[in-house]
């Protein structure tokens, strides 16, 4: 069931990570709603540049902030949005302390905010909590298989806790809470060197470099368009369910085929090399969107051809010294 929103006055949403990815386009989807959006992000993978095309409306500020420490906000605030997390392997494990700390910290900090201002908080979770699954594809009710002390466990055990002590506040204090599990999403903002495989391979393509493949490719994916994760993300904020829900789009590939579509599209002729599989690294990922379907109504619209076409030119669009700048430095 979708909660219709009382437009009689404006409603404030704070939005952290609000420079990132995923951040940046919520920014950009609640200035269009007419809410006052508070976007707070500590810019450690997050670029400003996503988000300075709203700095001169009057309904948008931005707050230089680690919500690791205590976070305030003065006045009304209707909605909490938190997408703040490193997202990317290359970002958790150069930063793995500050991973876990905005996994857990920074989730106390802002249940504890929603308390005292009588927000609804939506938690940004991911289908890493399903680790690397034995069941497929993932609906919510399965609890996983994740290794709590392997390299990749500072992302996902973070983003476990972040779901339970979401829980024990809706329970024990009963704060309007929302849990969504965010599946392999893409499009224009990607950072190029971020290490995700789609803006890794077409970072490569733009380069005239081979196409690299971790593993013998059959690992699979299924990657969903920005506009249509957002789409879901906001019906899912709107919606009266408490519990997880799997956004993302169910379209499963082999990296082997995503490479050669990357190759196709990008309209090079690079080999693709293998390169050993890290440790964890998922075999297989695809959502179950029933519950989306059924609770919301929603489920993606933009095929990959089309979200690849929009991405792919976003990133051909850019100055070329963006394609083979350095990941930035970690403090």
């Amino acid at each position: 069931m979708v909660l219709e929103q009382n437009k009689d006055m404006e409603k404030r949403i704070l939005i952290t990570g609000a420079a990132g990815f995923l951040g940046s386009h919520l920014c950009d989807r609640y200035i269009k709603e007419g809410y006052h959006v508070i976007a707070m992000d500590n810019l450690i993978t997050g670029d400003i540049r996503n988000i300075e095309h709203l700095f001169p409306l009057e309904n948008f500020e931005f707050h230089h902030h680690d919500i690791s420490n205590f976070v305030h906000v003065s006045g009304q605030l209707d909605y909490i949005l938190h997408f703040a997390s490193p997202a990317s392997p290359i970002d958790y494990l150069k930063i793995p302390i500050q991973t876990l700390k905005v996994g857990s910290l920074g989730t106390h900090n802002l249940l504890g905010l929603a308390k005292e201002k009588g927000s609804r908080i939506l938690i940004a979770s991911t289908s890493e909590v399903y680790g690397d699954p034995t069941v497929h594809p993932q609906p919510e009710e399965y609890w996983g298989n994740v290794n709590p002390v392997g390299p990749r466990s500072v992302y996902d055990e973070a983003k476990r806790f972040q779901e339970a002590i979401t829980m024990a506040y809706h329970t024990f204090h009963g704060i309007e809470t929302r849990i969504v599990r965010i599946f392999n999403t893409y499009g224009p903002r990607m950072r190029l060197n971020d290490g995700r495989v789609l803006p890794a391979f077409i970072g490569q393509a733009l380069r005239g470099e081979d196409l690299t493949i971790f593993g013998d490719g059959s690992q699979t994916r299924a990657f969903c368009y920005v506009d249509d994760l957002v789409e879901g993300i906001h019906k899912l904020l709107m919606s009266d369910y408490v519990y997880p829900v799997n956004i993302g789009n169910p379209h499963e590939i082999t990296m082997n085929d995503f490479a050669q579509e990357i190759i196709k599209l990008t309209g090079t002729d690079q080999k693709v090399v293998y390169l050993p599989l890290p440790q964890d690294d998922p075999k297989q990922r695809r959502p179950d969107i029933s519950k989306a379907q059924a609770l919301l109504n929603w489920q993606p619209k933009i095929d990959r051809a089309k979200g690849l076409k929009i991405t792919y030119d976003y990133f051909k669009a850019l100055d070329k010294a963006e394609w083979t700048k350095e990941h930035k430095k970690f403090i």
